[in-house]
């Protein structure tokens, strides 16, 4: 069902719309986190490693499909906000014809230069070519991110989080059990272990974006607006402004990550293994904040599109509040109860790994209160379009983080170093973003 996020109490509607997203990004970090689970727990500590070093770059990927799925998702926002229907439907086909193309590239420059990125960050020897077929299975399942991707952005788009929650708790369910069984009764045709994990998240994505695509363009279908145009390079333009900075934003957050995990490759399997099942429990808890501040977007956009700008800054009063209130679980379960969290992954971990995962949760947790008020800000920026304030607040993060790591590191610190980097990033990037926001400029959009 549509739902108009211009009416009714600002704090209301927002968790209402807000909850639903931040059940479907839960459910779709599972994807991530049961690949992680079941290699560590059923292949072993290398694959759980192969698995980890993988992840960095498929992020790299998912960061274009994000920048999809935001670009139409805020520009249809908007549309849907001023009652333009018609321009909407055509926002949509642009967006499903400029993806597909788009994927299409991707797809081919990773098949082809896959396995020189993965020695470019210093891969051990020991784990690279399980992650060069965990990365090959990937990359063709991409059409189905990507679409999936741009489905979700329209179902918030229209004020429907609910929809595309649904999808994602079947569909990350299933791939948990078809993760096991792939790895343990198909043993003998996934011989190498890692790579029954990715036929078992390919084949769940691959069936939660059919499911998403019929539903939207049935959502779509009632809405009743006579011919439109399939692809408008105006509205492309339009979609690009936002779509563009949200991709580069992931993208160097991606390769800055890339980075950070070449200098975590340099300290061993075990660190790469601790490390590797306590950044899925962090990324699980950074990426469900993005995604919320996804929603304050949409949140945002329509409202700007319908001129009620009062309710933007309510808006984000309830997003804060919203933020602070998940973050008591996580940020507790993280710091006290690390050591289990993160032996979930490893069936017997040695012991570095677990002073790895252990000591990256500690540092980082108590910080995601910064983080998760730096998203938010973050969110009003992306949705009145200021997207140039927006992606420096973001670069700030990311180049303090990396050159951090890299810093530390090579200082008495060691790993620990590394993970020092996340929380100064955080705090100072933070600041930046909410002094933009209190800037005002987004009233003059």
């Amino acid at each position: 069902m549509n739902k108009d996020l211009t009416v009714g109490n600002p704090s209301s509607v927002l968790w209402r719309f807000c909850l639903p997203l931040f059940g479907s990004i839960i459910f779709q970090q599972l994807y991530n986190i049961a690949d992680s689970f079941v290699a560590g727990k059923f292949v072993g500590e290398n694959a759980l490693a192969a698995v980890g070093n993988s992840y960095e770059i498929t992020l790299v990927f998912i960061a274009f499909a994000f920048g999809c799925n935001i670009g139409c998702s805020v520009i249809v926002s908007q549309l849907f906000g001023a009652g333009k229907l018609r321009d909407l439907k055509s926002a949509v086909t642009t967006t499903m014809i400029a993806s597909g193309a788009l994927c299409l590239l991707l797809m081919t420059i990773g098949i082809v230069f896959i396995e020189e990125l993965l020695t470019l960050i210093h891969t051990p020897p020991e784990i690279l070519p399980a992650s060069k077929l965990y990365l090959d299975i990937y990359i063709w399942g991409l059409p189905f991110v990507f679409f999936y991707n741009v489905a979700t952005g329209i179902f918030s788009a229209l004020g429907d989080s609910k929809t595309p929650f649904l999808f994602l708790m079947c569909s990350s369910l299933a791939n948990i059990g078809v993760d096991i069984l792939f790895t343990t009764a198909f043993s003998s045709v996934f011989t190498h272990g890692v790579d029954g994990v990715a036929w078992a998240t390919f084949l769940c994505q691959d069936i939660s974006c059919i499911l998403a695509l019929v539903f939207v363009f049935r959502r779509l279908r009632d809405i009743k607006t006579g011919k439109f145009i399939l692809f408008s390079w105006t509205l492309l333009g339009k979609m690009a402004r936002i779509a563009v900075p949200s991709t580069l934003q992931q993208s160097f957050i991606s390769v800055g990550n890339i980075l950070i995990q070449g200098v975590i490759n340099t300290f061993g399997t075990g660190v790469i293994a601790g490390y590797s099942a306590s950044v899925k429990l962090n990324n699980l808890v950074i990426t469900s904040f993005t995604t919320l501040g996804n929603g304050i977007s949409n949140f945002t956009a329509q409202n700007i599109g319908a001129n009620k700008l009062p309710r933007v800054k309510n808006g984000y009063k309830a997003g804060i509040k919203l933020v602070w209130l998940l973050c008591i679980p996580f940020a507790g379960a993280y710091f006290f109860a690390g050591r289990y969290l993160v032996t979930l992954f490893l069936d017997t971990p040695s012991a570095e790994a677990l002073k790895s995962g252990i000591e990256f949760l500690r540092i980082v947790s108590p910080f995601y209160f910064i983080i998760s008020a730096k998203l938010v800000s973050d969110g009003v920026l992306r949705g009145a379009g200021m997207m140039k304030k927006f992606m420096t607040a973001t670069f700030t993060d990311l180049i303090l983080r990396v050159a951090l790591a890299m810093t530390l590191s090579r200082t008495s610190l060691g790993s620990t170093g590394i993970w020092l980097a996340w929380p100064i990033g955080w705090s100072v990037a933070a600041v930046l973003s909410f002094l933009l926001y209190r800037s005002g400029e987004w009233k003059h959009t």
